[in-house]
Parts: C-alpha cells; structure tokens; sequence
C-alpha cells in the first residue's frame, strides 16, 4: 500500500513530493529532489507519473523526458495524447484499457490538465482510473497559476490520487541560484562553455525564467560559435528589455554613478526608446524599492509584497529592488516618487524636451539620493 508523504525541500530548482510506497520487489522508494532523476535513470515500473508546477518549462521538460524513457524502454509503445486543461475522460478510459497486441503497455500523455477546469465527476472518474490501470502509464501535468491553485479540494484529489498510484512531483519555481546552475547545465549540453560571471550576467538580464534563458543561451551558443560565453558577450549580444536596461541604470544611480547613469539614459533614448516608457520603467523601479521598503517596516518581507501586490512571474525583481531600496530612507523614496510623477505629467502635457525633461529628473533624482 502507499500512504502520501512529504520530504523537506533541499536546495536546488527542483522539489519532489511523492508518496513512500512498496513496489512489487518489496523496495521503498522515497521520492525528494535527488532521486527523482534518479528514479527516472532507472527502468520506469510505476502506472502514474504526474508532475505539477507554477513553472511550466520544468512541466514540459520532465513530462516529456518521461515519455521519452517510457517509449525507449516499452518497444512498439503507442501514445495516446488526450489534451487538457479538461480532458475527455472517456477518450483516457478508453486509451487505458486498450490491450495491445504484442502485449506492450499503453501509454496515455494528459498534458495541461487544469483541475479547476474539470467537473467533480471527472475528476472523480480520472481518479479510479489511476487506481484501476493494467496495462497502461499515465504521464500527466498541471501548470498552476499559483500556489493557492494548487490547494483547491479538486486539485487535491488528483494529487493525492496520483500520490496513491505512482510518482509525483512538485516542481518548485526556481531562484536566481537555481536558474544559474540551470544556465550551466544547459551551457553544458549545448557543448559550450560559460566563463566566470557570465551565468550571474544571464540571470540579471532573463530573470529565472526558464523558457528564456534556454533561448538566450541558444542564441549566444551560436554567436560563440559553440565555444566560449563571456559576460562580454552577454552584454554585447543579449536580450534586454527596457526595464531591465533602466533597472541597471537604477544601480548606477544608486552607486552615485552619476557619469555612467547619464550615459545609460544617452544609450537609451539613442536606441530610440520614448522618454515616456523610460520615465514609466524609472517610476516602476522606485515603487518597486518603496513598496519594499513599506513592507519591511510592517515585517513583511519582498516574497509577501509580491504576493500582497499580486506580481506575475518570479519575485527575483523584488529581491533585487529591495537591496537597492536599503540605499534610501523611505522619506528619499517618497520625494523620488513625487519628481517622478511630476516628470510623467510633464511628459503628457509639457510642450518642453523630452530628453531635456528626463536629463533634468534623473539628476534631481540623484542629488537626492545623496541627501543621507
């Protein structure tokens, strides 16, 4: 029998949470972060693998590399794709209890399944198939919108059914630690080599999105040709977006770099950016560093303004903003704030230089910052 069970999480950009259960040779599995690659090393003897996450990639990544090991390792396997968020339930029976002619199990993908978007009776008949399967395995995934998500009675009961059934795993959203190893691992096997700093660089520009940094090291494995990737290069060839440019801009100012920051909103408007977005990414930079700040003299620290604020993505943004905001006092980050909004209204209505208006800001902006 299996009774659903929970390991403490380690450090890395995965977490499992599975059951403890007795498989048919009277071993125990214990599935945790490191023998979950583990066990997938191994031959796959479970009838559910179901894998869930507010983090897509690594969804898609381990569904799909469960696929792959289940059609190595069951010759002349078929497939059977049943697409979510709410699968027919009849199409999956049916899937499951096909018995195949040369005695192979079927495997039956239900990808994207969203709990939320299922009926009760569903969920309820989805849950007696995992109990009741013969000759079949179950790869199935769930992308939560967020953690609550997760904790519906629905979602619940397919989790723990799954628990019950097979393996499960929670895949846990990365942080910036997690996606440098991750941007490592990827350097690796797309045969090329990040030099020292250049994981940190691809991390501050991408964030811990997944998706893009696989794409971003894609891309500058290629420009490399297929050798090394420096931070250089990063800066020379990466992907940055207009607020992460204003962002660095931001540590610039606040290192009382007033020479290179000015130089940064140079760079900016010649790339022909609209004073208007610049001064937006500049106002959104502070009210990211005041509402920190405001948190953490009600002790609440940049993980709950993220969720009290309701962010989308990941809370890196806020980790960054809150240690440039320790540099301001919250009285400083106030006056910023009202230059700012005094500068955006000017911008709207103003008939005066755009450029001049944000040159004149941003030096104002600094001489604050100075006022210790």
């Amino acid at each position: 029998g299996c009774a659903p069970g929970t390991v403490p999480r380690p450090c890395g950009y995965l977490s499992a949470r599975g059951s403890v259960c007795n498989d048919q040779r009277g071993e125990q599995m214990v599935l945790n972060e490191q023998n979950l690659k583990k066990a997938l090393e191994q031959p796959l003897r479970h009838g559910v693998y179901y894998y869930y996450s507010t983090e897509e990639y690594l969804v898609r990544s381990y569904a799909a590399k469960t696929l792959a090991l289940l059609a190595k390792q069951e010759d002349d396997a078929e497939v059977t794709r049943v697409e979510g968020p709410a699968p027919s339930i009849e199409e999956a029976v049916a899937a499951a209890g096909t018995i195949s002619f040369f005695g192979t199990k079927r495997i039956v993908e239900l990808p994207m399944l969203e709990p939320s978007a299922m009926n009760e009776a569903d969920v309820g008949a989805l849950c007696d198939l995992m109990q009741s399967l013969e000759n079949a395995v179950l790869v199935m995934s769930t992308v939560f919108k967020d953690d609550k998500a997760k904790l519906s009675k629905k979602a619940k009961q397919l989790i723990g059914a799954a628990e019950k059934a097979g393996l499960t795993a929670e895949l846990v959203k990365p942080g910036p630690q997690d996606a440098k190893r991750f941007a490592v691992e990827k350097a690796r096997e797309l045969g090329v080599v990040l030099s020292p700093g250049a994981a940190s660089e691809l991390v501050e520009r991408c964030g811990t999105d997944l998706f893009a940094l696989e794409s971003e090291l894609s891309k500058l494995a290629a420009v490399a040709d297929y050798g090394e990737i420096t931070p250089e290069l990063i800066a020379q060839m990466g992907t940055q977006s207009i607020e992460a440019d204003v962002f660095e801009m931001v540590r610039l100012v606040t290192a009382r770099n007033k020479t290179r920051a000015m130089a940064k909103l140079s760079q900016l408007l010649e790339l022909q950016n609209e004073p208007i977005a610049i001064a937006a990414a500049l106002s959104g930079s502070f009210v990211d560093m005041y509402r920190v700040k405001c948190g953490a003299a009600a002790h609440r620290n940049y993980a709950a303004v993220h969720k009290d604020f309701s962010y989308r993505g990941s809370d890196y943004r806020l980790r960054k903003s809150g240690e440039t905001a320790s540099h301001y006092s919250r009285a400083q980050l106030e006056h910023i704030l009202s230059v700012l909004l005094g500068l955006d209204a000017a911008l709207k209505s103003s008939a005066a230089d755009g450029t001049v208006l944000l040159q004149t800001a941003l030096c104002e902006v600094m001489q604050i910052g100075e006022r210790r």
